[in-house]
């Protein structure tokens, strides 16, 4: 019989991750008809995409109003398929506050709801930790520490399967191979710029860090911008003012980038995690609209805002934030952290250990089918 799965990723992370799962379970029921909210990945694996994920994407929480005609009319999509196609199994990928209401929805009808790329509840909002309990059948931990937070009221709700990143965070080709590829000195130091897979995001943080290059070309330098599969080279022109790009542009290419540099400046977010798992120094940064940044120091209870640093529990990658995100101390930073190469190779060596070991999409698929057998 085929097992109908309805899956939301609403964030080109979830889009990476719930591939990766689609594959795994296909690989273990091939008769799987999977439909949703889904980006370029996803569609890829067989998704029939309900919505798309670059239609539903948002920053934080002032930016979620200039999409909150398109997430209602999402979710009306979405819980119009739970009484259409009555799928045997709701699958949610983070997206917190889109999905946890569709997982009410869920509920409601008796249809059993996986959870796979845990909110974040331990960084802020932790009293949705009930509402999670609440709502959500199993879910997939992929960081160490989380079944603990998530278990605290006696129900095994959370299982540690390790991070799906340790699976694909992998170059494809060799140092020399990528840097011959954009044209690069093999002997003068690169720098990545990440700044970011939303076009919010990459409006606040392209700017500075390209002004951060300038600088540091003056060095001996050179750099290469990262353009993540969900964006196109307009909108890094945008972010400068309509000018053009001054650095090579790597387009979808973005962990042979990071392998073959000696540091790269990355926005917060998944791809931190990325460039720690490739072993390259990196500097986070971060920048959101005032509002959004002012509600945002009010709710957030982390002493860090990148996984790295999190996960490791100590501030060994820099941070900059907001008000500091400045092409001067962005230069600073990416000294800072090449010139300390060793020490932090050594960290993200130890950072790769926690993380548990590759399969973690096999082992959630099995999580999921438990709801279903």
């Amino acid at each position: 019989m085929t097992l109908r799965v309805l899956l939301v990723a609403g964030e080109a992370s979830g889009d990476l991750h719930g591939a990766a799962l689609v594959q795994a379970l296909r690989a273990r029921v091939p008769d799987l008809d999977v439909a949703g909210v889904g980006g370029p990945r996803l569609r890829a694996a067989g998704m029939r995409a309900l919505v798309e994920t670059e239609h539903v994407a948002t920053m934080g929480i002032t930016e979620t109003f200039g999409t909150l005609g398109r997430l209602l009319a999402a979710y009306r999509r979405l819980v119009r398929s739970l009484d259409e196609e009555r799928p045997a199994l709701v699958v949610l990928i983070d997206y917190p506050e889109f999905n946890l209401r569709l997982a009410k929805q869920a509920k409601r009808r008796g249809i059993p709801v996986f959870y796979f790329v845990a909110p974040q509840v331990w960084a802020w909002r932790k009293g949705r930790i009930r509402t999670i309990a609440e709502r959500v059948d199993r879910l997939a931990a992929v960081f160490p520490f989380e079944p603990g937070v998530y278990n605290a009221n006696g129900r095994p709700l959370a299982e540690f399967v390790g991070h799906p990143l340790l699976d694909v965070a992998q170059p494809t080709r060799t140092r020399e191979a990528t840097r011959a590829h954009y044209g690069l000195d093999l002997d003068r130091p690169l720098l990545a710029l990440l700044p970011g897979s939303r076009k919010k995001e990459v409006g606040f943080l392209f700017g500075p860090m390209c002004e951060a290059a300038r600088q540091l070309a003056g060095e001996g330098w050179q750099s290469v911008a990262a353009l993540a599969e969900s964006l196109d080279e307009a909108d890094l022109r945008a972010a400068l003012g309509g000018a053009e790009v001054p650095v090579p542009i790597a387009h979808g290419d973005t962990y042979n980038l990071v392998a073959a540099a000696d540091a790269a400046v990355v926005a917060s977010g998944t791809a931190t995690l990325e460039a720690a798992l490739l072993g390259c120094p990196l500097v986070i940064v971060y920048k959101l609209a005032p509002l959004t940044f002012w509600i945002a120091r009010r709710l957030v209870d982390v002493e860090f805002i990148g996984m790295p640093n999190i996960i490791l529990q100590r501030a060994v990658l820099p941070e900059l934030i907001q008000a500091a995100v400045t092409p001067d101390a962005i230069s600073a930073a990416v000294r800072d952290v090449a010139a300390r190469r060793a020490e932090i190779g050594a960290a993200l060596a130890e950072l790769r250990a926690r993380l548990g070991t590759p399969g973690a999409a096999g082992r959630a698929a099995d999580l999921a089918l438990s709801l279903v057998s």
